[in-house]
């Protein structure tokens, strides 16, 4: 994969088209991304008691996941949306930008 948690990306498709937020998570085996802040979903709570605590009630708002698919990683050189592109740096393969050639991974 050539999205990893922390990255910064941006919406390519969807409600949220041309948003950039950090990658919270990645689930590889389903090829999903949660971004932080981009497609929200809300979740209605009840009100739960255990063990003499109640646990507030309301609406919790929470990131759904995308589709690798629908969204780009945006290069911290160049700022844009660029595709990722593997290269050998010694015994290490790195990620490389694709628009200005820069390294990725530190």
């Amino acid at each position: 994969m050539n999205i990893k948690k922390g990255d910064t990306i941006e919406v390519l498709s969807g409600k949220d088209r041309g948003k950039r937020g950090q990658v919270l998570r990645v689930i590889p085996s389903a090829e999903f991304v949660v971004v932080e802040g981009i497609n929200l979903r809300k979740k209605h709570k009840r009100q739960v008691q255990t063990q003499g605590r109640s646990l507030t009630p309301g609406i919790v708002e929470f990131p759904g996941p995308l589709h690798l698919s629908n969204v780009m990683l945006v290069c911290p050189k160049c700022g844009e949306a660029s595709r990722v592109g593997r290269q050998a740096q010694g015994e290490r393969r790195v990620r490389v930008c694709k628009n200005c050639h820069a390294v990725i991974d530190a």
